[in-house]
């Protein structure tokens, strides 16, 4: 197994990686070419691709996160964040997808964590560190995917995502109602982790968390998704009427997931920075095109490359600023949610990140539309490289939060001391 930093694409984001990382790192290596085969016809055909989750699954990276004891590869943030950097720049679609299946360990994670921090009542740690460790053993010893269904189409001021969807309890467990907007891996994922809220609540202590299988009666694909970029996520979201979840298949406590979300280091539940790695990714990877594609195109009257003229050298020079724009805000934050001890409190982690997500995707976009200059009208087919990376980088500025809405954000945390909160619930 090579584990050379030089023959690992996700070095070049995570560049001081440990043995255990580099292992890790190889596992992905592993899976590029199969993403990189699929990537133009997932594009052109707006389909997942299933040998893609095939080959992710065998490698037993839909464990990446998950500690070693529930059958998982014991990797963190950082790993997470090498492994959608390099799957961004083979396929997009895929890299997305993978990343919200992985966001689903948080929800295992985080409460293991305030259970030892002392967050939950005697009688309620035990029923918590069931679901946790069921959720993770899923993603560990199974090897299950599981499409993180939290977001909705409602929105609040407060609060990036608004939950409507509602679990009314019912003989043996609850009985799920709602519609999901948005979660990738629709009728991909072996089972869908749908976070709801309890009926007759209305803060996000009423917030809780279901296991849902994809096929479960009352589970239907919400309206087909034709995005611009990141065409084969599969993120059509779902439709629940009536859907029957057991009491063990649901962590239901009032404020048990609220609680556990206070063990974060600085975004809602964790492992955010991942989603900024794989728009970086495909920056890197659009520009290595272009680059290639400017030092072997020849000028016919004199020969000499076209990357030597001084416009191109321009559009180099401004691809190359952004690129790297790109690499120190991640690195930043991401050495912010991972340094131990913490180097910063918990809300400047957090009001950095609001900057951060913003700043790396538009950079990133930025690369893509220079390279998309420099290729002349030669560039512009809808299929090409250049053209599927514009597109895809084009959906990092409205994914999550938009740019303006982060500074809006951490201006209000200067001036007037506020926070932001992650979710919310619709009375």
């Amino acid at each position: 197994m090579d584990t050379t930093l030089d023959s690992l694409t996700g070095a070049r984001l995570v560049e001081d990686m440990t043995l255990r990382e580099r292992e890790n790192a190889q596992r992905v290596e592993q899976v590029l070419p199969v993403l990189r085969a699929n990537a133009e016809r997932a594009d052109r055909d707006a389909q997942f691709q299933m040998e893609n989750l095939a080959a992710i699954r065998e490698s037993g990276l839909l464990g990446l996160i998950v500690p070693e004891r529930y059958g998982g590869l014991g990797g963190t943030l950082r790993d997470l964040c090498a492994a959608t950097f390099a799957m961004g720049t083979a396929c997009p679609s895929t890299a997305l997808a993978y990343f919200f299946h992985c966001t689903s360990a948080s929800r295992g994670l985080l409460p293991l964590e305030a259970i030892e921090a002392g967050l939950y009542a005697p009688e309620e740690a035990p029923i918590v560190r069931a679901f946790a460790e069921k959720l993770l053993r899923k993603m560990g010893e199974r090897r299950l995917w599981l499409a993180n269904f939290a977001s909705e189409s409602g929105k609040t001021e407060g609060a990036n995502v608004t939950i409507a969807t509602e679990a009314a309890p019912v003989p043996g467990g609850w009985r799920l109602n709602g519609v999901k907007s948005f979660g990738c891996a629709t009728g991909v994922a072996d089972e869908y982790l749908v976070t709801a809220k309890l009926a007759g609540s209305t803060d996000v202590n009423g917030l809780a968390l279901f296991f849902v299988p994809r096929d479960a009666p009352g589970v239907s694909p919400r309206a087909p998704w034709q995005p611009i970029g990141m065409r084969a996520t599969a993120t059509d979201g779902i439709v629940l009427r009536d859907v029957f979840v057991p009491a063990d298949e649901a962590l239901t406590i009032p404020g048990a997931f609220a609680r556990a979300t206070q063990m974060s280091r600085g975004t809602w539940v964790g492992n955010q920075v991942a989603i900024v790695a794989v728009y970086l990714g495909v920056a890197q990877a659009c520009y290595d095109y272009a680059m290639r594609a400017l030092l072997d195109f020849k000028f016919q009257d004199t020969g000499r490359s076209i990357a030597t003229s001084p416009m191109h050298q321009e559009l180099i020079g401004q691809m190359t600023v952004d690129l790297e724009t790109g690499y120190l805000w991640l690195r930043r934050q991401l050495l912010l949610e991972t340094s131990d001890p913490p180097l910063k409190p918990k809300a400047e982690v957090a009001k950095q990140w609001r900057m951060c997500k913003g700043q790396v995707c538009e950079a990133a976009f930025r690369v893509a539309l220079g390279a998309f200059k420099a290729g002349g009208t030669s560039g512009t087919t809808n299929s090409g490289a250049v053209a599927r990376a514009l597109r895809d980088l084009s959906m990092g500025l409205v994914q999550a939060f938009p740019a303006e809405r982060g500074r809006l954000e951490v201006a209000r945390m200067i001036v007037e001391g506020a926070g932001y909160q992650g979710l919310a619930v619709k009375s």
